[in-house]
């Protein structure tokens, strides 16, 4: 059996609305062979499923390409659906079958397409400061029978959209958070299912969200803009051929909704009395909409993949506190609404108020998460059952409050929605430790609670920033557990946008006002570690995803970025200048101090070497010959006078702590005795601390990786399993279902480690993850065949752990790396690669004469292609299929 499957175009399936010039065709290869290799492919594509008029063929290319292939000389037009197929041709000449149609369909194409007008209800009833979410509607009249119907929309702020008085799709929070004044995404969807012959009933909500309420942690709104405003067009395609386009514009009306108040940080006030009939067009109270001006231009499609309800919870039951407070547990500390069904008498009004813990005692918690309500409030209509959940506003909760609710009311009466952004998972790991297991748990949790739409810090309290530092410490880890390439697609795009004239780039993405500063130093921009996400983030989904255009687009940013760090200071190859964080919340800050003792400037630099080298490989990656030059005599020149700055004449690095020999080992600036003595520091200040971390978020994502690569596999195991505080675990026997901020959120005592900056579902410390995949269970990408088109398995077994089970969706197909402990020292290892990729298996303390495959001498086993004697095992490269190894250690 060979054949195509699971077609991709831009990461998704049979995408709507995309917006590129040329789309790019994904597949993965099936085969029941091993060492199976694509020889050639043809893609056709045509305007309809059945391929009676093939529009472009590539015909029969002699390319190993299966992953981002262009359809180049097809050019797309505007609101258009292409179908397309492909088949290919293996190693051996045998030729598949055409796969099932898959589609994409553009959206506009160009901004200066869009003919609605921008609408808002009108300010003498809606003034500024109002708190009602307004309805905007009108009415469609459809004649004839129709073959289709699409919906372009965007707003100053979120809506959701109604069409007969159904939701007209599964997204929220739309059009997403971007940096609103360059770039505004809007969405299409297929209403054609959804409209009727006769009068329909087109309408939408307006929320405040990002654009207009509450953001950041100064009680500030209105950070983008004052006003809230709808732009729609809806385009039909008639069975005769005819089209007809309705647009937003002076005809709409405007009326008061039932959403009395909606808010991101303080929640949600909905009255059901004053619901409305969106299809009743003689209705009371709808008024003409106005007509503002706002550009069109900044206008972008979809890029990222859209937030929606992603899992239901159901809550594990409904407590009552010593303080005599109801409360209901979900049992995880998750990011959504609560949806609830109850009855009881119009004008009967219940509330529920969010935590994410409970106190020492029992009680309600709610301080950490500071000036944010968290607040729903639901007046009933009265009569029969009514079901609620929120419109435009999230919580950061494992317990709800229950205020004036009947007595009666059951736990089963309401589901916890996980709303996050609808990310492909990709990643599995198990092992034979539960406590491990629940660390991947909450490492997984956390990025489900802070990946929406952006790439938050936290999702409870008044913050909820996409603060860059956090987003490259965790992009790898969270690039092994979902598919993230659409998602960094957006947001480093904001990046991008958001850099400054000379190249700096913001605390967060993206970013806020510049008369929001965040209360230290004279900038909010530019901090080592928090800045490299310019680079950090693009590399690691080239590496990650294969994407060279990702990498094409960023390119400039990440050298406008190197320019700013070169250009700071007198020195151009020392970073000794402005405003750093430091290694934020280590444990061996001084007291009543967020930062760590590692000198800034040592950071600074090391960080700048780092980011320099990364340029460095993207412009080998992009064949930037010229530049590739500049950067390699630039990472010389910094790495020597790092060396110069830093390192004693004896070979001692001057900064003593943990995270200093971490740095500087994991980015290559030492050699000789000088790294030879760092390894012996780092080992001795580990010992020093009983064996326990005092790293904080510069330090900690490296920590685990760089013990095992410097021979101190064991070391980093004894650290993962460390259960006294500070460790991960401690976290996990105090009841964690998320990685927190603090490594003693709470105390030993029960008590809290702060009220103004502790959110038990923070991701950064969630970057052991990378650890767990790429160490423990050993797969990694090859920067010179990204993607996984070569995958590395090289697992690393250490004491505590009998089995590990890891397993990888790539952009090939399926990855597996599992090892177990057998009798007589022996270790089995499975590996799976898939079809149309290659396998680097490095079997640790294997001798080659005593390793089986599949019970067969390894000399003697199908799929082989090279073996190779190395300093710590066995090298054997293979084609794709499953391997089974074993054999007796040492």
């Amino acid at each position: 059996m060979f054949r195509v499957a699971k077609l991709r175009c831009e990461y998704k399936q049979n995408p709507i609305g995309i917006d590129v010039a040329e789309p790019r065709i994904s597949w993965q290869l099936r085969s029941d062979d091993r060492d199976c290799v694509q020889s050639a492919y043809q893609i056709q594509a045509a305007r309809d499923a059945s391929f009676e008029a093939v529009l472009w063929d590539s015909g029969q290319r002699n390319s190993g390409q299966s992953i981002h292939v262009g359809l180049d000389g097809l050019l797309p037009e505007a609101r258009t659906r292409y179908y397309y197929r492909v088949r290919a041709w293996n190693q051996a000449g045998k030729g598949s079958d055409w796969t099932e149609p898959a589609f994409f369909e553009t959206g506009l194409l160009d901004s200066s397409q869009w003919q609605a007008e921008w609408i808002r209800a009108p300010r003498a009833r809606f003034p500024q400061n109002s708190e009602i979410c307004p309805q905007l509607r009108t009415f469609v009249d459809v004649k004839s029978p129709v073959a289709s119907v699409t919906i372009y929309v965007t707003a100053l702020g979120l809506y959701e959209l109604q069409l007969n008085g159904q939701r007209v799709s599964g997204h929220y929070f739309t059009p997403g958070w971007t940096s609103y004044g360059k770039r505004l995404q809007y969405q299409t969807y297929d209403a054609t299912s959804l409209i009727k012959e006769g009068s329909n009933a087109l309408g939408a909500w307006l929320g405040n969200g990002w654009y207009k309420g509450h953001l950041g942690w100064k009680n500030q709104m209105e950070m983008y803009g004052t006003t809230t405003a709808l732009l729609l067009e809806l385009h039909i395609r008639y069975e005769n051929g005819s089209e007809e386009r309705i647009v937003s514009g002076k005809n709409w009306e405007a009326a008061e909704s039932a959403i009395r108040m909606s808010d991101l940080y303080m929640g949600e006030t909905y009255d059901a009395r004053l619901e409305r009939d969106w299809t009743n067009p003689s209705e009371a109270g709808w008024h003409q909409v106005e007509v503002i001006e706002h550009s069109k231009a900044i206008i972008v499609a979809q890029e990222n993949v859209p937030v929606t309800q992603v899992t239901l919870l159901k809550p594990l039951a409904i407590l009552t506190t010593p303080q005599g407070d109801r409360i209901l547990d979900v049992g995880q500390n998750m990011v959504g609404w609560l949806r609830f069904t109850l009855n009881g008498q119009s004008g009967q009004t219940v509330e529920l108020q969010h935590a994410e813990v409970l106190d020492a005692g029992g009680n309600f918690y709610r301080d950490n998460v500071r000036a944010a309500k968290q607040l729903i409030r639901y007046t009933l209509k009265g009569g029969e059952p009514e079901t609620y959940e929120p419109h435009f506003t999230f919580q950061g909760f494992r317990y709800a409050k229950l205020t004036d609710f009947p007595d009666t009311i059951r736990a089963e009466d309401f589901t916890g929605v996980v709303l996050h952004s609808d990310m492909e998972p990709t990643g599995s790991f198990n092992c034979s430790d539960p406590l491990i297991n629940q660390l991947h748990h909450n490492i997984l949790w956390g990025q489900k609670g802070n990946f929406l739409d952006v790439p938050t810090d936290c999702p409870q309290r008044d913050e909820r920033l996409g603060w860059t530092g956090d987003a490259q410490m965790f992009v790898r880890t969270a690039s092994y557990l979902m598919n993230t390439a659409p998602f960094f697609t957006k947001w480093l795009r904001d990046l991008k946008a958001d850099q400054t004239t000379e190249g700096g780039i913001p605390f967060y993405v993206p970013n806020l006002q510049e008369s929001f500063s965040i209360g230290w130093g004279e900038t909010s921009h530019s901090s080592s570690a928090w800045g490299d996400a310019a680079v950090i983030c693009p590399w690691t989904i080239y590496e990650m995803y294969g994407d060279n255009r990702l990498l094409a687009e960023q390119y400039e940013s990440m050298k406008k970025w190197v320019s700013y760090i070169h250009g700071e200071g007198d020195n151009p190859y020392l970073w000794n200048t402005g405003f750093h964080f430091g290694d934020w919340l280590a444990l061996d800050s001084k007291p009543d101090s967020y930062v760590g003792a590692t000198d800034r400037d040592y950071i600074a630099t090391a960080f700048y070497a780092y980011a320099v080298s990364l340029t460095l490989k993207a412009a080998v990656a992009l064949d930037q010959t010229g530049d590739a030059e500049y950067y390699r005599d630039l990472h010389g020149k910094i790495v020597n006078e790092f060396r110069s700055e830093f390192v004693t004449p004896s070979g001692r690095l001057s900064v003593p702590t943990q995270t200093a020999q971490l740095l500087a080992l994991r980015f290559g600036l030492l050699e000789g005795e000088a790294k030879a003595r760092s390894i012996q520091k780092l080992v001795e200040l580990l010992a020093e601390a009983g064996d326990h971390l005092t790293t904080g978020f510069v330090g900690t994502p490296y920590l685990n990786p760089v013990l095992s690569e410097i021979g101190q596999n064991e070391l980093a195991y004894k650290l993962l399993f460390q259960q006294d505080y500070p460790s991960w675990l401690y976290q996990v026997t105090k009841g964690a279902t998320t990685i927190w901020e603090h490594w003693d959120g709470i105390k030993e005592d029960g008590s809290f480690w702060s009220a103004d900056m502790n959110s038990f579902n923070h991701y950064a410390y969630g970057a052991i993850g990378e650890w767990l995949y790429s160490y423990v269970g050993g797969i990694k990408p090859d920067e010179s065949q990204p993607g996984f088109r070569v995958v590395h398995v090289k697992p690393y077994p250490g004491p505590g752990l009998d089995w590990a089970d890891t397993q990888l969706e790539t952009m090939y197909g399926p990855v597996a790396s599992c090892w177990k402990r057998i009798e007589s020292n022996g270790l089995e290892i499975s590996v799976t690669i898939p079809a149309n990729a290659e396998g680097m298996v490095l079997l640790p303390g294997a001798k080659l004469d005593r390793i089986l495959e599949s019970g067969v001498p390894l000399k003697q086993a199908e799929g082989i292609r090279g073996i190779e004697l190395v300093l710590d095992g066995v090298k054997v490269v293979v084609g794709s299929g499953s391997y089974a190894f074993s054999y007796q250690w040492g």
